[in-house]
Order: C-alpha cells, then sequence, then structure tokens
C-alpha cells in the first residue's frame, strides 16, 4: 500500500495549531466508574469522578433507587490585545446512575464523601422487611 504525502497548506497549518491548544481539548464527562464492595454489613460505592467539584454532584433517593448525577459545564474567552474575542468556548455535559438500594434505606442512612475525584458512599445492607399477606384464600367448596 502507498501513503499519499500529507499535504501542507495554511489551512492545514491553522488547524493542526488551533486542535493541538490545550485551551481547545473538549471536556468530557467520563462514565461513571463505579466499584461496589459488600463488608461487615455495609455496601460501600466508589465512583471516579475526575475533575469535578462537590457542588456539581448531586444524590437523590426516590423509591428506593439511589441516583449520582454529574452536571459540568465551562465557558472561557481567548481575546488579543485590543479586545477582539478570537475563541470562544462553551462546553458543558451530564451524566447520571442509578442504584437500587431498597425502600428499606434512608436519606439517613447513606453517608457520602468527595475527595480527589472520588465519590465515596457508605450504605448499609438491609434487608427488606417481610411480606405482610394483605390477602388470604378463601377455598371454594
Amino acid at each position: 500500500m502507498k501513503m499519499m504525502p500529507r499535504s501542507l497548506s495554511l489551512f492545514d497549518d491553522l488547524t493542526e495549531n488551533w486542535f493541538a491548544d490545550p485551551f481547545f481539548t473538549m471536556e468530557r464527562i467520563p462514565a461513571m466508574k463505579t466499584d461496589i464492595q459488600e463488608k461487615e454489613g455495609q455496601y460501600l460505592l466508589n465512583i471516579e469522578l475526575p475533575g469535578m467539584k462537590k457542588e456539581d454532584i448531586h444524590l437523590e433517593l426516590e423509591d428506593g433507587y439511589l441516583t449520582v448525577r454529574a452536571e459540568h459545564s465551562h465557558a472561557s474567552d481567548d481575546q488579543d490585545d485590543q479586545g477582539n474575542i478570537i475563541r470562544r468556548e462553551r462546553v458543558s455535559g451530564s451524566c447520571s446512575r442509578s442504584f437500587y438500594v431498597g425502600e428499606e434505606v434512608t436519606e439517613q442512612d447513606i453517608k457520602a464523601k468527595y475527595d480527589n475525584g472520588e465519590l465515596k458512599i457508605v450504605l448499609p445492607k438491609k434487608q427488606p422487611a417481610p411480606q405482610v399477606e394483605t390477602s388470604r384464600r378463601i377455598a371454594i367448596e
């Protein structure tokens, strides 16, 4: 297979320099990589959220589901010496995951800490309450 020589033009140089600029790199929210461990009657969740701020992360418990949501937005301008805008960037994204933790778990049972790009959540391992039979079968004669 014969390789074609790369063409050089002003546009190639412009795009190479433009996209090589570390400012231009597109920020992405990572897919929440999660490790779950069971220890001593509780579950430990470690969720990787690098580059996020604590205030960008939200936890919600509803109908037995714990939802972890992370939202990030960033806007910046590059201006020349005269104040003309050369480039304006706006990046935003969000991701979320839900975990069924059971309807017995309450908000007070959940402990969460965010440090150095990792969200650590501790949940109690609760057994579901026994189902109370609400109806009884009636024998037919």
